[in-house]
């Protein structure tokens, strides 16, 4: 298990657009199309990482709860499926309806997102204001596989509360640590 940090762009970043498989509809989506009124949470995760796969349960939450106050959350993956077809297309389907992820989960089959957004690791997490521009990335919260803190989602639930509330976000914001995204080579 690699434990690759997020690289943590300059605040303010504007989003890169893309077009995307989502691969539970089947069809191509637009960052445009997907952007919520209020801010977007966009999160580069993948179905093999275990650090993806330790907070899973709370992504959906999150995107539950924030959605209904006008968050659009995105996930995207990118990793080689050549090498990793664990994290192909086919198996991110399903890797979705059980999950019951309540976001649609993109397909960046040319890792061309990936790059334009700087991602480094699963899970980078990305928050966007209604403006596209960037106010949060790093961490969900503190909590690792194996290091005994829960997952609550602390570090992203605070960004989203200071967007939705107006207020400037103090917190000092961590990178996200998971395993590395899985370049094509």
């Amino acid at each position: 298990m690699a434990n690759t940090p997020s690289n943590m762009i300059a605040l303010g970043t504007k989003a890169p657009d893309f077009k995307l498989l989502d691969t539970v509809s089947n069809k191509t989506l637009s960052l445009e199309k997907l952007k919520g009124k209020q801010g977007t949470v966009i999160m580069f995760i993948c179905n093999h990482c275990p650090f993806v796969k330790h907070v899973n349960d709370e992504l959906v939450k999150v995107a539950n709860e924030y959605n209904k106050k006008g968050i659009g959350f995105i996930a995207i993956s990118s990793n080689d499926v050549i090498n990793y077809p664990q994290d192909g297309p086919g198996k991110m389907k399903l890797n979705a309806e059980e999950n019951k992820y309540p976001f649609p989960y993109l397909y960046d089959d040319t890792q061309e997102t990936a790059k334009a957004y700087d991602a480094a690791c699963t899970p980078d997490i990305y928050l966007y204001d209604r403006n596209l521009e960037l106010i949060y990335r790093g961490q969900l919260d503190d909590s690792r596989p194996g290091n005994g803190i829960p997952v609550t989602g602390k570090d992203l639930r605070h960004a989203l509360d200071c967007l939705l509330q107006n207020k400037e976000n103090t917190e000092p914001q961590k990178p996200s640590i998971g395993c590395n995204i899985k370049w094509k080579s």
